[in-house]
């Protein structure tokens, strides 16, 4: 029972990983390395508590996805459009995405750090597979993101592989100057990967403040963008090793969790296991993973 508890917890842990890490697949199949994922992540936090307090979850979910997109099309300006080294756009967007947070909290909640409580979406208990005692924590009482999450991955893998959308959008981020030799809109396609994973953050913002804790407070992401960025890395840039990395780092969390309950460890150590697993992850896989062999270089049609 602990076991499948400890599991049910590491896929809930996951979810934002997940999603954020299927963004930063498009994001970087396309050529644009997406730093700003965390600053999406928080604007979609916040605008996510925001529109779930006015209008309820789905409307949260709604203006998250919007914020998201809004600062994924800056960022798709700056680096595809103007040429601005990626990773600059990125951290700045991440500054911005909390200052602008920060400020709008305090002008809307009076409160600059969380936001009133707000209900999540309906959960849902997959049935027949809910009686079992041993697979009950897993099928019961579900976010309906969570499903969302685990359908993505396979729509993902079929959208980058079987579709024109996909392959295109794979050859823009290999090759930019032969895909534009065929005619294909390399701006466009690039434009479309970072907006995708912009959409995604929001969501996975969102999913944080309304369906995780209930409300949005500053911070709440903990990172998890950068976290996301390195199941990316892990899963080499494919949906289905996203999905295997972000449920190894939501476990790992789970797990942090746990063991503070029962342990004589100072808490503050065991909190740093998800970001630990993250410095070794990056340390033992980067030198073999295989990026985009355009990934973060801008591309500028004619040049030279």
């Amino acid at each position: 029972m602990f076991l499948t508890e400890l599991l049910a917890s590491s896929f809930r842990m996951g979810v934002p990983i997940l999603l954020v890490a299927l963004g930063a697949v498009f994001s970087e199949r396309s050529g644009v390395v997406n730093i700003g994922l965390e600053g999406m992540m928080v604007v979609g936090s916040f605008w996510g508590a925001l529109g779930a307090y006015l209008w309820g979850p789905v409307g949260g979910f709604v203006l998250a996805i919007i914020a998201g997109l809004v600062l994924a099309l800056i960022h798709a300006l700056a680096a595809v459009t103007f040429r601005v080294e990626h990773v600059v756009s990125g951290v700045a967007l991440n500054i911005l995405a909390y200052g602008s947070s920060r400020f709008m909290s305090q002008a809307i909640f009076k409160m600059a750090t969380t936001s009133p409580h707000v209900s999540g979406l309906p959960k849902i208990t997959i049935p027949g597979l809910a009686s079992i005692p041993a697979l009950a924590p897993l099928v019961q009482d579900l976010s309906p993101i969570i499903i969302l999450a685990v359908l993505l991955v396979p729509v993902s893998v079929f959208v980058l592989e079987r579709t024109v959308f996909g392959l295109r959008l794979r050859s823009v981020g290999e090759n930019p100057l032969a895909a534009d030799t065929l005619g294909i809109n390399v701006y466009g396609l690039k434009y479309a990967g970072v907006l995708i994973s912009g959409a995604l953050a929001g969501i996975a913002g969102a999913y944080l403040a309304i369906e995780h804790t209930g409300m949005y407070v500053e911070g709440m992401t903990q990172g998890k963008g950068f976290i996301a960025l390195a199941a990316m890395i892990f899963g080499n840039w494919s949906p289905k090793g996203a999905l295997w990395a972000a449920l190894l780092f939501g476990f790992a969390e789970a797990l942090s969790f746990r063991v503070v309950d029962n342990s004589l460890i100072p808490y503050q150590f065991i909190k740093m296991l998800p970001y630990v697993l993250t410095v070794l992850v990056l340390g033992g896989v980067v030198r073999r993973a295989e990026p985009p062999a355009a990934s973060g270089v801008p591309y500028e049609r004619n040049a030279g």
